[in-house]
Formats: structure tokens, sequence, C-alpha cells
């Protein structure tokens, strides 16, 4: 049986770059996002996937999501937590409204799909997959709350990945500078030439799929050249 993976964000953006390296890799999927129709188009471009219109910070969406899958795929090898919501601002001028979302979406979402999702990965000795951010590692000027969040998953999947490893379950972060995607358009005058590729992130996770099994990375940073 072939290998399968859940990919969140999977409509754009680094989302949909990993959703395609996994494709190439022969890895059946699960699109996750929270519109259909570039979902539905992703699909139909790699194939036979399962598109499953999911608002990640909807806790029963979530658990639709990963019982969707297992029931069209019946296992879990690689979770990819893409799907990320951005607010650019101080810490004065972030509106608590947008913290919330923040931490609803970029921290709380993958917790809730981790922990529905290991006995599955359990099974598999499986992978997970969260696309964090560098300026959760470093502070960012003007990404105060946005950092936050991010940090907030990275010690999240660090801790994870020590509490899974008995079961084989690696948990590794990857952490980019400002990536040429639609939500990066709020956050930064650098032009698409002056940022990192999606597909540059895709490629880190080729990497992970073949580095062996006692192999534990605990997080991956892609910096920007300047």
């Amino acid at each position: 049986m072939a290998s399968a993976a859940i990919v969140t964000g999977a409509g754009q953006g680094i989302g949909l770059a990993i959703a395609g390296a996994l494709h190439e890799e022969g890895v059946a999927l699960t699109l996750a996002g929270r519109r259909r129709q570039p979902l539905e188009a992703v699909a139909t471009a790699l194939g036979d996937a399962l598109v499953v219109p999911t608002d990640v910070a909807d806790d029963v969406a979530c658990a639709h999501l990963v019982a969707a899958h297992a029931g069209r795929h019946g296992r879990l090898d690689v979770l990819v937590n893409a799907a990320g919501y951005a607010v650019a601002g101080t810490m004065e001028s972030t509106d608590p409204a947008d913290w919330d979302r923040l931490f609803a979406v970029n921290a709380r979402a993958p917790y809730i799909l981790m922990r529905l999702s290991l006995p599955l990965l359990r099974a598999t000795r499986g992978l997970i997959i969260n696309v964090a951010s560098l300026s959760g590692v470093e502070p960012a000027d003007g990404l105060a709350a946005y950092g936050a969040s991010k940090a907030a998953l990275i010690s999240l999947t660090h801790s994870l990945a020590v509490e899974a490893q008995g079961d084989g379950i690696r948990a590794v972060t990857i952490n980019p500078g400002y990536v040429d995607t639609p939500m990066a358009t709020g956050l930064t005058a650098l032009s698409a030439e002056e940022m990192i590729r999606p597909q540059d992130c895709a490629e880190v996770v080729r990497m992970l799929l073949r580095v062996g099994p006692r192999a534990r990375i605990s997080q991956i940073d892609i910096d920007r050249m300047q």
C-alpha cells in the first residue's frame, strides 16, 4: 500500500509546493484548505487526491479531515501542517482578535491535528512536518504576535518529537524567512526575486522523507540570502 499524507494549506504557497513534491514521491494525498476550488484544481493537476475543505481553526472540521483521510487511504505516513495565518504589526498595534486568530490557526490547529493523527502515525512510524517561521526563532520587527504563534508551534513540535520518539514518530519544523507566497504580500515589500521559493521548502520535505529512521531532526531554518 502506498504511503499517504495529509497536507493542510494545500491550495497555495508552501502547502501547494509540498503537496506537489509528495505526489512526485509517490505519496497518496489528502488536500485540506478553506476553499474548495483551489484544492480541486490542485487535485486535478496531481491526480487522484482527496479534497477535504477544512477551516483548521474548527476542531470538528479537523476531526472530519483526519477521519476522511483514514476512510480513503487507511493509513497516514506524513502529516504536513502548512496552513497559516499572518498579520503584521507591533505588539501595541496588534488587535487581540488577531492574536487569537493567529494562535488558533498557527499553534492550536496543528496541536489538534497532531493529537488526532497520532494513532495513525504510530502504526506507520510516521513523520510530522510543521511549517513555522524564522520569526518564531528570532525576533522580527513588526511580527510580534505572528512570531509568538510560530514560536509556540516550534516548542510544541520539539516536545512532541521527544514524547513520540519511542513510537518511531518524528516531528520537525521548517522555519523559513520570507517566502514568495500570497501571505507574504501583506508582510513585506520584498519582491518575489528577493524571497525564498515555496519549492525550497518542498525540497526540504524530500530530504526528510529520505533520512534514516534514527535521524531525529528537530528543526530546519531557511534564511534568506541578502
